[in-house]
């Protein structure tokens, strides 16, 4: 080959490798800046944790994974024993009595009453176990129970509980307004696998949305609703149970199974 077109094809191929777009100096310098992206993702919060956004938001715990400060017993002034504080969760310790409870168990409520609210919650439920999680409920010297004041959303097994083929239609199943409207999809995950659980209230419109999905809608008083408690079990137990109120306490039950709960956290609207 003539040494002068050596010399020359030599000179225009360092000039084109010179000329390359983002290099620089300093090997994979002007690569790192090219994929430098002026966008910081704001780190996921741990468990029952807020992150900056959610506290700008309003958002509030309930729950902080080391303490039930906050929460008693329905109709108690003081926590029950029977629910612990496991692995940064609460969890009632099955007693196999059903919604009877144990002995030193029973419901749990948040000591304060709340109107209209986007409430959040995650729960996990062992094999075969039932529980549920009320809202707006009252305290009422004729009724032991909450939820006999209070709209339930379904927690449950469904592939193993009994409860889940009862009722019509599905709806005892998780994430449905219990006995009265199915959870439409039905997206629940699994016992011993962690789901998440919504309760949006505004005035008298209910919305519950399960793993991420809305499942049900429902407006308080409607013809609709009306309709859904006269074939439900509720008249037998309560004839007044569709009066619910527009202001009441966030409840969780204890149904003798063991079910977890955590990252509970609540804004008002």
């Amino acid at each position: 080959m003539n040494k002068t077109y050596y010399w020359i094809l030599s000179l225009g191929l360092a000039l084109m490798v010179a000329c390359q777009p983002g290099q620089k100096e300093g090997d994979s310098e002007g690569q790192d800046e090219m994929m430098t992206d002026d966008t910081t993702m704001e780190e996921p919060a741990g468990p029952n944790t807020l992150t900056a956004a959610e506290k700008e938001d309003g958002w509030n715990l309930l729950f902080d994974g080391t303490s039930p400060e906050g929460w008693r017993g329905y109709q108690k002034e003081t926590f029950p024993a029977a629910w612990e504080i496991d692995n940064e969760a609460l969890h009632i310790q099955g007693s196999g009595r059903g919604e009877a409870g144990a002995e030193d168990g029973g419901d749990i409520i948040y000591d304060e009453k709340f109107a209209d609210f986007h409430f959040k919650v995650e729960w996990m439920v062992d094999t075969g176990a039932n529980s549920g999680i009320f809202y707006r409920g009252r305290e009422m010297d004729e009724y032991d129970y909450i939820w006999k004041t209070a709209p339930e959303m379904q927690v449950l097994d469904n592939m193993n509980h009994p409860d889940a083929k009862k009722g019509s239609m599905g709806n005892r199943q998780a994430g449905s307004l219990y006995d009265m409207i199915p959870a439409d999809p039905q997206n629940f995950k699994g016992p011993g696998v962690w789901n998440s659980a919504e309760v949006i209230a505004k005035g008298k419109d209910i919305t519950h949305i399960q793993n991420g999905d809305t499942v049900v809608q429902y407006t308080i008083g409607s013809a609709k609703m009306d309709s859904l408690i006269a074939i439900s079990k509720w008249p037998d137990l309560n004839p007044n149970w569709g009066d619910i109120a527009m202001e009441g306490y966030i409840g969780l039950q204890d149904h003798g199974d063991d079910v977890w709960y955590r990252n509970i956290k609540i804004r008002k609207l």
